[in-house]
């Protein structure tokens, strides 16, 4: 069993008794490893020490039930493993920078510390072979776009020192964006501010954008006009070449060549815009590395309708030789 293997069992184990009272030499015996190296391997493999990684996972599964104002905030605390509301709420705000509270009155998206996928970080699959692994179905291809597309969206402006953008990109200048190393997608945890910009597009621009049938939904970051210590995140969709209007932001994808990673999840559309679309990243990051490539520019989000069993979708890399 490789050493990857062996953390995993323990993740899945955390994950399926996050309520439950975990006792961490218990851990180490399901990772058949010594107290002391499981400890080292696991803050080596999952970028977080073991207590650390419980409460973040306990936090993120614990969103989903303030959802549900019948439920009071104390019992969702005691449900998840915390011990009052006090303590709760302290590692909420410390997290999130909002309370319980103000999350349930106020909802926003929220980044929350995803459960990993070790296989992704050690198993590398050829062009067009799919890699499939805790409910994610992944696939590298390679594609040539003969024709620009166009797209009508909005644009809003993100912090970059407490946003890890969903794609690190450049802009379309050759000025690259400063952005957090492809290991640590997913383990930040704060307000989802690029998916705030997209509940603004549907409220405000969707419906008023004549978009393409059958045109696909589309998400970039870029440097923009974005003042200092901020990036640009624009949200929008597929439109018939060369359609303008002065009401929305205009985003051309150039032709060139493109390498795809395509991927879905047998869940529902959330899954796939948090914890899949971070897992792509983070294996397609490496897969490049692997295949001498790196970015060139930017890298874009494309989102496809969902259907009843799946969700799908498609990360574009603009990329050159190493």
């Amino acid at each position: 069993m490789h050493a990857w293997e062996s953390v995993q069992k323990a993740v899945d184990y955390i994950e399926n008794n996050i309520g439950e009272e975990i006792h961490l030499n218990e851990l180490a015996d399901i990772a058949h490893l010594s107290y002391f190296y499981f400890h080292r391997l696991f803050a080596r493999l999952v970028k977080k020490p073991v207590q650390e990684y419980i409460k973040l996972r306990r936090l993120a599964r614990a969103c989903k039930s303030l959802a549900d104002k019948n439920k009071r905030i104390l019992d969702i605390a005691l449900e998840y493993g915390f011990g009052s509301h006090e303590t709760f709420t302290r590692a909420f705000k410390d997290a999130y920078r909002i309370t319980p509270s103000e999350y349930r009155d106020n909802p926003v998206m929220l980044n929350s510390f995803h459960k990993p996928d070790l296989l992704l970080d050690y198993v590398m699959i050829d062009e067009g072979v799919p890699l499939v692994s805790d409910g994610l179905v992944l696939e590298m291809n390679r594609k040539t776009l003969y024709k620009p597309m166009d797209f009508l969206g909005i644009v809003g402006f993100v912090k970059k020192d407490s946003q890890v953008p969903l794609t690190p990109c450049a802009a379309l200048s050759k000025k690259v964006v400063k952005t957090t190393p492809s290991h640590l997608l997913g383990q930040v945890t704060g307000i989802d501010e690029p998916g705030a910009i997209w509940e603004r597009f549907e409220l405000e621009a969707e419906n008023k954008i004549n978009r393409k049938p059958n045109g696909r939904g589309f998400g970039v970051s870029f440097i923009g006009d974005a003042p200092k210590g901020y990036f640009s995140y624009f949200a929008g969709v597929e439109v018939e070449s060369g359609t303008r209007d002065t009401g929305f932001y205009f985003w051309r994808l150039p032709a060139r060549e493109y390498v795809v990673c395509c991927f879905e999840v047998e869940s529902n559309f959330t899954e796939l815009v948090t914890s899949a679309i971070e897992k792509a990243m983070k294996y397609s990051m490496l897969w490049l590395k692997n295949h001498g490539l790196e970015r060139d520019y930017f890298t874009t989000e494309h989102y496809y309708r969902s259907t009843a069993d799946a969700a799908y979708m498609e990360l574009w890399f603009a990329v050159k030789d190493i």
